[in-house]
């Protein structure tokens, strides 16, 4: 086992205890608002290429398409009362600590395609990022997150994997946590 595996389950385990009991509210509060699961499961692509469910709190309707959330037509429509907050802050993010925890994902990695992202999963494979495990958070991730078009996403994945070690995850953590606190870079 890597220490970047062992960091991850330790500190998967640590946030899912500190967070238990906000994570209890959220999802009453998503169904509250909104008619469905407070989980949605969405089936994205892990490292080489291998699929797997990744659970978030919903924050869109249960009858919107699976597809990115830049492709619908006007995504603030299919938002449920509560998921542009979530979304903003990030909150529903939370349940993919579930993921990292059972190594299907790490704490810092190139963010996992919708399985239907065709051009996103052909450019990383081209590039080898398929490789890498995906990440709860990434350089492309605090570098515009819902702002970068597909080739600055594969460039800064490319980027990350060149440069990857423990200390230049911490960076990404430590950026990721002052972009989350300021709202930055989600644009619904």
């Amino acid at each position: 086992m890597t220490a970047k595996r062992i960091i991850d389950i330790l500190a998967s385990i640590a946030v899912l205890l500190a967070f238990s009991l906000p994570m209890v509210v959220i999802a009453i509060a998503v169904r509250v608002t909104s008619p469905g699961p407070a989980l949605y499961w969405s089936s994205r692509v892990g490292k080489n290429n291998e699929l797997f469910q990744m659970p978030k709190f919903r924050t869109m309707r249960t009858n919107t398409p699976a597809v990115a959330t830049h492709l619908l037509d006007d995504p603030s429509r299919h938002l449920t009362p509560i998921g542009s907050f979530l979304r903003k802050t990030s909150l529903d993010e939370l349940p993919q600590l579930w993921c990292v925890l059972i190594g299907q994902m790490s704490l810092v990695g190139p963010r996992p395609a919708l399985f239907n992202q065709d051009d996103l999963i052909a450019a990383r494979t081209m590039e080898g990022v398929h490789q890498l495990s995906p990440g709860l958070t990434g350089w492309a991730q605090v570098n515009g997150r819902d702002e970068l078009a597909i080739p600055e996403k594969v460039a800064y994945d490319v980027d990350y994997m060149r440069r990857s070690s423990f200390l230049f995850d911490l960076k990404i953590i430590a950026m990721t946590s002052v972009k989350v606190l300021g709202f930055k870079g989600v644009s619904h």
